[in-house]
């Protein structure tokens, strides 16, 4: 099965560049991972020729850490990746403050977890974002 024609193929997220000092590809899976990160940590208005992309999550910046905040970061992740990544189904997404995982915890921010299947292969996969709030 080659990965690359069944899931996507692009320049890796961030871009870098590989050994051979070209620029690294990133393709099957992990090209889903980073598009999920693409999506949700792009502000909707950056992209100019496509305008409404994007998930919108720095615009909890100064938002309280609260169950309130965390519900609105949840809606915001299942419609964005809903509309802008087709190659996923969203099992469940998680928020909860950091407390203690991600970076020793951190009452600044919010952890979101994202369960989805692979639409091609129906393969269960997850990843974790932290949020940046500060209220």
């Amino acid at each position: 099965m080659d990965a690359g024609r069944l899931f996507g193929r692009s320049i890796a997220f961030p871009p870098r560049l590989g050994p051979d000092g070209r620029w690294a590809w990133s393709e099957g899976a992990e090209n889903i991972r980073e598009s999920i990160q693409v999506i949700l940590l792009t502000e909707p208005g950056e992209r100019l020729m496509l305008p409404a992309f994007g998930g919108g999550l720095r615009r909890f910046l100064f938002e309280p850490n609260n169950a309130a905040t965390h519900r609105l970061i949840r809606e915001r992740v299942e419609e964005a990746l809903r509309l802008w990544e087709p190659r996923i189904v969203v099992r469940s997404v998680r928020v909860e403050a950091n407390t203690e995982g991600l970076n020793g915890g951190d009452p600044q921010q919010a952890i979101v977890t994202i369960e989805y299947k692979l639409v091609a292969t129906q393969t269960p996969a997850s990843m974790t974002l932290a949020v940046n709030l500060g209220g």
